[in-house]
This record gives structure tokens, sequence and C-alpha cells, in this order.
């Protein structure tokens, strides 16, 4: 389970590996991220309580991602299944780490309660969208600067907590060490792996949509979402078949 050191380039070819495992299987990544989606939207109906099952069921649901990565690695076919194999090897770790995980959300958002006086909560647990006054108001985007802050070596921790846990049988808390540590060892990597993802998932759709506007003389009839709606169904199966990458390339003696 020792992490590898890779040069900040192989940031990039995180993305690039992603690509490349989605094409290999695009059906299969799509009915996975449908499902996914349209599992954790369910969940997250329910009031506080939706909430909190959705935050313990990301560590579990990941390894499903996880697994995907590796079957169309190895030119598998991806199935449904895939997405609950954390829920079926190491069941236990994983909702222990989500149970942390939520733990570490609920700290974060507490942290933005010092901002904005609880705006930014309520909006994540409740739905409670703030009105118009707060939503121009410099504390609600301090908030959210804090909680990106906070939410940072969280994501380190369990960038690979959860596949540590269920692959290397990792307990909890060394899972947890080790991603982090791992992550910070690859600090460059990542960083160039942030900025291309940032490119792609918003640069790219607004050159997209920079370009039709142009060609269609500054008007277009298709709704905003329309236009981008198609390129989300690509970049969100890429990033998660990313993650694979990422994993396979800094802990390359696998489990």
């Amino acid at each position: 389970m020792q992490p590898r050191i890779v040069p900040y380039v192989n940031g990039l070819r995180w993305l690039l590996e992603g690509w490349r495992l989605f094409r290999a299987a695009p059906i299969g990544w799509l009915a996975l991220v449908f499902a996914y989606w349209l599992l954790m939207s369910l969940v997250s109906v329910i009031p506080i309580a939706g909430v909190v099952a959705a935050a313990v069921l990301v560590p579990p649901f990941s390894i499903g991602f996880m697994a995907a990565g590796r079957a169309a690695a190895a030119g598998s076919p991806l199935s449904l299944a895939l997405l609950f194999e954390g829920f079926r090897h190491g069941a236990r770790a994983q909702l222990m780490l989500g149970a942390i995980y939520f733990a570490c959300l609920a700290a974060v958002l507490g942290g933005t309660l010092l901002v904005d006086g609880g705006a930014a909560a309520r909006w994540v647990l409740a739905g409670e969208r703030p009105d118009e006054d707060a939503l121009q108001s410099a504390a609600l985007y301090a908030a959210l600067g804090a909680a990106a802050l906070l939410y940072a070596p969280v994501m380190m921790m369990f960038w690979f907590a959860p596949v540590l846990a269920a692959w290397h049988g990792a307990p909890a808390a060394k899972a947890l060490f080790f991603s982090f540590f791992a992550f910070l060892a690859n600090w460059r990597a990542f960083l160039a792996y942030g900025a291309g993802a940032a490119v792609l998932t918003t640069a790219v759709p607004m050159l997209a949509l920079s370009v039709l506007l142009a060609l269609s003389g500054g008007t277009t009839a298709v709704p905003l979402a329309g236009l981008l709606f198609p390129l989300l169904v690509v970049l969100l199966p890429t990033l998660f078949a990313s993650f694979y990458a990422s994993y396979r390339d800094i802990f390359a003696a696998g489990p």
C-alpha cells in the first residue's frame, strides 16, 4: 500500500486516461452515472435525514466507480451491479468511512456559521435558498470560500480512503492517513489535475456556448441546460473514470 510520487504531468494524464476508459464502455458508464444520480436524488429528497444518508453513502458508491474503471481497463463489460461493489466487500468499513465523511462535512458547514450566520448551511441541509440580498452579500461568498478551504483536507483524506479500505483491507483510520499523505506527496500532480478538470468543466462548456451563440447571431432558441447537457454527459463519466486512473498511478502495486 506504499504510494508512489509521480510527475506533475501525470495529473493531466489521469484525465486523458479517464476519457479512454469512458470510450471503452460509454453506455455502461452512462448507465452507472445515471443510476447513481437517481439513487442519490431519491435519498436526498428526505429532509435532513436524506442529506445524512447521502453523505454516508458516498464512500461505498465511490468503490462502484473504481470497480467500473478497473473493469473498463481490463476490457470487461460494465454492469449496474458494479455500482454496489462497495456494499458487497467491506461494507462495514465503507459505512464507517461514510459516517466520518458526514462528520467532516458537518464540521465544514459548522465553520461557515461563523461567517454568514448559517445561510450556506441551511441552503445545503434544508434546501432553503437565500434571498436575493443574501445572494449578493459578501458574507455568503466568504462562507463558500471558507467551506472550500475547510473541505480541502477532507477531500485529501477521502480521495483514496474508500478504495484502500475495500481493496487493500486497510482499517478506516489507516486508509484516511495513507490517502491524505499520498495526496500531499503528489500535490503537484493533483494541482495539474485540478487545473485540467477546471478547464474541462468550465472553460470548455463556456467556449462551446460562445461558439453556438456566435453561429446563431447572438441568439439561440435552445435553453442553456440543453446546450450544456451533452457535455456533462461526457464529462461526468470521464471525471469518475479519472479517479481510478489516479489510484492506479499512485498505488501502482495494486491490491
